[in-house]
């Protein structure tokens, strides 16, 4: 696959552009013609984006009237309105569109809700990626059948047998909450503890490893007595806008504890020539890329 030259990330391909896009740093390639490995001209792409989808269905429904939402057709909110406006007002047949569609919208007469790869979350390197995929799926759901016709919902998935997916089917929030807790106090991951994301981060390879070590050296003695600390570890994005990043996490029983050894790391790091720009310390975050 072709590689942003800025972060470790596959390309996107934006057909009506013709061209690849990197959605984290923003740069932008070419096509190209030939493997840039090993030269051969068998290029092809993979994948169901919403351009993709949008292509199938016009060649599956000819006679459809179809509309797709996502950052490269709602670049403004007044686009993003009027293409909802016109699928609320019966205009539209079939709407295409990322997750921004699953949120907040109250449309009558739907009576089918496709999810396509329903379980790409579940694959990220985040203790929260069942909860997402849930969460995801039952706001989903709720599109469908909200008028007078009943609704139904296609999910597309891999881990048709992974709880998220199973609770989220049976619209069973019970379950989902007792596993998911069962499992988040198993790991040792919030609300059972508190969560603390440090990013070591450089241009410089060299020079990201020479600090992420140094700054073991302050953490690893610290280890144990309600505190664990994972890490340097190359981070879930080892480079991201051509920054090398290393990653540590901080797992503690009590928040204050977290927050103590975190002011002592920021306190060792400046006695010890560690640029305050190459560190970053997210309590409680949200994502862990």
């Amino acid at each position: 696959n072709v590689q942003c030259v800025n972060c470790s990330i596959s390309m996107t391909h934006h057909k009506n552009r013709n061209r690849l896009e990197c959605h984290y740093c923003g740069s932008l390639q070419s096509i190209p013609k030939k493997c840039p490995k090993c030269d051969s001209q068998y290029v092809y792409f993979f994948g169901e984006g919403s351009e993709q989808l949008e292509e199938r269905l016009r060649k599956e429904f000819p006679k459809a009237r179809i509309a797709r939402l996502d950052r490269d057709t709602a670049r403004t909110k007044r686009q993003y309105q009027e293409t909802l406006g016109a699928f609320a007002d019966g205009a539209l047949d079939i709407l295409v569109g990322t997750q921004m569609l699953a949120k907040g919208h109250d449309f009558h007469g739907v009576t089918l809700v496709g999810v396509i790869s329903a379980d790409s979350s579940l694959t990220m390197p985040d203790f929260r990626a069942a909860e997402r995929t849930f969460q995801l799926m039952t706001q989903v759901a709720g599109r469908a059948g909200r008028g007078e016709l009943p609704g139904r919902v296609l999910i597309q998935t891999f881990y048709p047998e992974h709880y998220a997916i199973q609770d989220a089917v049976k619209q069973d929030y019970t379950a989902f909450f007792e596993r998911e807790l069962h499992f988040r106090q198993v790991m040792a991951y919030p609300p059972f503890t508190s969560l603390a994301n440090v990013i070591v981060r450089d241009a410089s390879l060299e020079k990201a490893i020479t600090w992420s070590r140094k700054l073991s050296q302050f953490l690893t003695p610290h280890n144990g007595d309600g505190l664990r600390i994972l890490g340097p570890a190359s981070a879930p994005l080892a480079r991201l806008k051509s920054e090398y990043r290393f990653q540590f996490l901080l797992k503690a029983k009590k928040k204050a504890q977290l927050t103590k050894i975190l002011g002592g790391a920021l306190a060792f790091c400046d006695s010890n020539e560690i640029p305050q720009t190459a560190v970053l310390v997210d309590m409680d975050p949200l994502q862990l890329l």
